[in-house]
């Protein structure tokens, strides 16, 4: 029994072995052959749903000799193989006139030179081991685009004959491969995802303001008598904003090597292995890797940064900053800046006019190179305390940048360590720190060195100071740090005697996902709401009930809310009801479950549901498209006497399932009511008078501003009011920034950049008026944006690509007037927005080294209509009694 199982094991293994082995792993090539191919490769670039006539683009002919040199006697599929382009043609690929045909007349060796068609078309080798490209020899001195467009060739000749998935190494990088084999054809399908190659790019953190890729490769081979008749390559990449999908790029690539003849050959040559063979054939043969080598591009004629600046200077003017110039000026400046030596950067700053500086900080900042880096650290003195406006204009930059790195932390860390000359920039520098921690957290350096010590110094810092404003400086920069370890630091100070520091740690806590929102955080906000422990001032509650609603809130929760409403002080009442009917008119996540709780009588009734008031709570869409919906929300909360305790102007981007807080203006007032000889609310009686305004721009929380502090600041402030605003945020932002390099089978190289920048003037006001007994408080927001997204493939002899853009300049008022010369008082609120324009273009574009070129330009030019956002019916009525009382 036992010999039998034995015999029955040993036929099963020789039966597995011979199967393992019968037919060829990869091609064979016959000794003493010679195989003849006609090759063509050609790139095209165009909009996603371009045509091939319409494209840009050219391409590359030739026929391809194909031979083997030696065969490890021991197995047929270890071969060393010798290919040899010639017969060169270079020429467009949609049929184009005379005029327009930039290849016209031009012959392949004026075209690539002497040099460079003779390294073409030198003879080179590829070692093929079980049909999988295993070395590739040429001369090590030929031209990186040489040798890239050869090992495009050899890409073609790697195939399996079986079916499975594979680590390959080709042009491309290291990438996966999956292979169909089925009656003499085979489908190679690489996952360009997973392709690993030296030269990477970045995109910037906000999924919502990003570019989004889809791109295959598809390589079908026909198979005759164990070698290649035909492969038929095919590659697309198409890259797109995600809140503008139109805004988008496509690159196809496609190869195609057929086999037109096979005649007799060379003989094969002796030798005992790969590299004595090659050796013994041309010493100047090197092994040196299939996959694609760096191209350095050569720019002859182009502009020096400081050419550049000289250019452009104008449009970095503070006049200009409304304007769809300013910035696409200063992407372009950012272009330039990323290429540019420190000295080079530093002799643009030092020429700027007191004026343009900021911008031109701004431009320079969010270039995130080193070089940009150390020019702005050499430039900038933080120990002088006049130059607080370009000091703040370099952090916010840093809270803003799209791709920071360690290193911009540590330069942070040290000037947090250094001699600051002001209190503002103090504070600026940690809260900017959280924001970038943030940010190197999402891509996984949460353990970097820099990164862990700057975490524990804002987590440790609230608990280490005794100093107000440096309190609220950690939880700002915790805030924006989103780190989950300081959630428990934000229920904790959540419940403090301190109203600043409630608010802060309420408005941070609402900004997690809700999963990280656990029961004992809850517990904590709904014993600040209900005050359970103590007395808090309204807005400290209306803050907290925003984050029972937003926290994914339980049946109890959402109806011992309900309850509350008709014990709350008035103008609290009437905010918890507006919201209520905001989360069901909106569908929030809470609607649902609110419902529920609505159908109990007890909590909904008209008691309840009938109480006056002036203060509200309001959204609404902005605007919906298919790739993206911004919508806005307005919150007012009043005092029982009727002045301004809170605004909360929301502005929120979603696409594609992912969100963004474009923008939060928070203006808050305190201690008015001496103002109007009016009685403060319960737990507001010793609070001193004071009124600032908070800004959150992208999803960074900015240093607040203080308008007034202290009853002698306020008269002061008060009797010299001029009306004109004070500004909260100004300068130029990159928004979109996003680099890619896309490594193409052929051995071409594409380049991709989309860059999408924002010209921003925000600035708020409060005026009091004793006399006409009327207060107005105003955030005005003017802003210009351009999205631009480049695609070229530049080899250095022909240079083609294509730029896709969109651009528009906008402004949004947000205005509310309260009238308190008779009571109750009258409160109108209007948010406007301005009729402005919006512009698509299109360019594509063929160039050559001599200067011959081909550009098309198309564009489309629309004004779209101004309005003023809706807001509830009660306010519209209030609007027209204030106006009418104006009147």
């Amino acid at each position: 029994m036992l010999a039998l199982f034995v015999l029955l094991l040993c036929m099963t293994s020789s039966l597995s072995a011979s199967t393992r082995g019968a037919g060829a792993a990869g091609p064979r090539l016959n000794n003493e052959r010679l195989y003849k191919f006609s090759y063509t490769t050609e790139v095209l670039v165009d909009r996603a749903k371009g045509s091939k006539d319409g494209s840009a683009g050219y391409r590359i002919s030739s026929d391809v000799d194909v031979n083997l040199v030696w065969r490890d006697p021991s197995s047929k599929d270890d071969q060393l193989i010798q290919l040899v382009i010639s017969n060169v043609k270079i020429e467009n690929v949609a049929p184009r006139s005379a005029k327009k045909n930039i290849f016209q007349g031009a012959t392949t060796q004026s075209l690539l030179g002497e040099k460079k068609l003779a390294a073409l078309e030198r003879p080179f080798m590829v070692h093929l081991k079980n049909g999988k490209v295993s070395s590739f020899y040429c001369y090590k001195a030929e031209p990186a685009s040489i040798k890239n467009l050869k090992r495009g060739v050899a890409s073609l000749l790697q195939v399996q004959s079986r079916s499975g998935k594979v680590i390959e190494n080709d042009v491309s990088g290291r990438c996966t491969v999956e292979y169909k084999a089925a009656q003499g054809q085979v489908t190679r399908t690489k996952a360009l995802e997973t392709c690993k190659t030296a030269e990477t790019g970045f995109t910037t953190y906000i999924q919502v303001l990003g570019v989004s890729g889809e791109s295959s490769s598809v390589t079908v081979f026909i198979l005759e008598d164990g070698f290649i008749k035909s492969a038929i390559a095919k590659e697309t990449h198409i890259l797109a904003v995600n809140a503008r999908r139109t805004t988008a790029a496509k690159i196809v690539s496609r190869q195609s090597l057929t086999l037109v003849a096979n005649e007799t050959g060379p003989f094969e040559a002796a030798g005992k292995n790969v590299a004595s063979v090659v050796k013994s054939l041309d010493e100047k043969l090197f092994a040196v890797g299939v996959t694609a080598e760096k191209v350095k591009s050569q720019c002859k004629g182009c502009q020096s940064l400081f050419e550049h600046w000289q250019a452009v200077q104008k449009q970095f003017e503070p006049d200009s900053l409304s304007k769809a110039i300013a910035p696409r000026s200063f992407l372009a400046l950012i272009q330039s800046i990323r290429k540019a030596s420190k000295d080079e950067i530093l002799q643009v700053l030092k020429s700027s006019s007191k004026t343009a500086l900021p911008q031109v900080v701004d431009a320079v900042t969010s270039s995130q190179t080193p070089a940009s880096l150390d020019a702005m650290l050499q430039f900038l003195n933080f120990a002088d305390p006049k130059g607080l406006v370009l000091q703040e204009r370099f952090l916010y930059a840093c809270g803003f940048a799209s791709h920071p790195n360690e290193r911009m932390l540590q330069a942070l860390v040290d000037i947090s360590k250094g001699k600051i000359g002001s209190k503002d920039i103090k504070e600026s520098v940690v809260i900017i720190m959280g924001a970038v921690v943030h940010k190197l957290c999402q891509k996984g350096g949460c353990e970097l060195p820099t990164v862990v010590e700057v975490k524990k110094m804002i987590l440790e810092g609230p608990d280490n100071t005794q100093v107000e404003s440096d309190v609220q400086m950690y939880l700002l920069a915790l805030k924006n740090s989103l780190l989950p370890e300081a959630i428990p630091l934000f229920s904790k100070y959540a419940e403090s005697e301190v109203g600043a520091y409630c608010t802060v740690s309420l408005t941070a806590l609402q900004r997690y996902d809700v999963a990280l929102i656990t029961d004992e955080v809850k517990q904590t906000v709904n014993r600040v709401y209900h005050q359970n422990r103590r007395v808090y001032e309204k807005n400290v509650r209306a803050a907290a009930a925003d984050v029972v609603f937003s926290s994914n809130p339980s049946y109890m929760e959402v109806k011992n809310v309900l309850l509350s409403i008709g014990n709350l002080p008035k103008e609290l009442n009437k905010y918890m009801l507006s919201k209520v009917k905001d989360i069901l008119h909106f569908e929030m996540p809470a609607s649902k479950i609110l419902r529920q709780a609505m159908k109990d009588m007890i909590s909904h009734n008209y008691d309840r549901f009938s109480k006056v008031g002036s203060s509200s709570a309001f959204s609404g869409f902005m605007a919906r498209t298919a790739d993206a919906t911004t919508t806005y929300s307005l919150d007012i909360l009043y005092s029982g006497s009727g002045v301004l305790r809170r605004s909360n102007m929301n502005i929120y981007g979603a696409s594609n399932g992912a969100l963004l807080h474009g923008l939060q203006v928070a203006i808050e007032a305190q201690g008015m009511e001496s103002l109007i000889a009016a009685k403060p609310d319960e737990g507001e009686e010793d609070l001193e008078s004071f009124a600032g305004m908070s800004a959150l721009l992208f999803d960074v929380q900015l240093r607040p501003v203080t308008f007034f502090k202290g009853y002698s600041d306020l008269m002061s402030k008060m009797f010299s009011m001029s009306g004109e605003p004070m500004n909260v945020v100004k300068g130029l932002i990159l928004l979109t920034d996003h680099s890619q390099v896309i490594q193409l089978q052929s051995g071409l190289k594409a380049n991709a950049e989309f860059q999408g920048g924002l010209a921003i003037d925000i600035s708020g006001g409060m005026e009091v008026s004793l006399w006409y007994r009327e207060s107005k408080t105003s955030v005005n927001n003017k802003g210009a944006m351009v999205v631009t997204g480049n695609v070229t493939v530049d080899m250095d002899f022909v240079r083609t690509g294509m730029e896709v853009s969109f651009e528009t300049e906008a402004s949004l008022d947000f205005i509310t007037t309260v009238q308190f010369s008779e009571y109750p008082f009258l409160v109108c609120m209007q948010m406007d927005k301005t009729t402005f324009p919006f512009s698509e273009f299109l360019t594509k574009y063929e160039s050559l080294p001599s200067g011959k070129s081909y550009v098309s330009r198309r564009g489309h030019k629309q004004l779209l209509p101004g309005s003023e956002f809706p807001l509830h019916q009660e306010n519209s009525n209030m609007c027209k009694r204030v106006f009418d009382s104006d009147w």
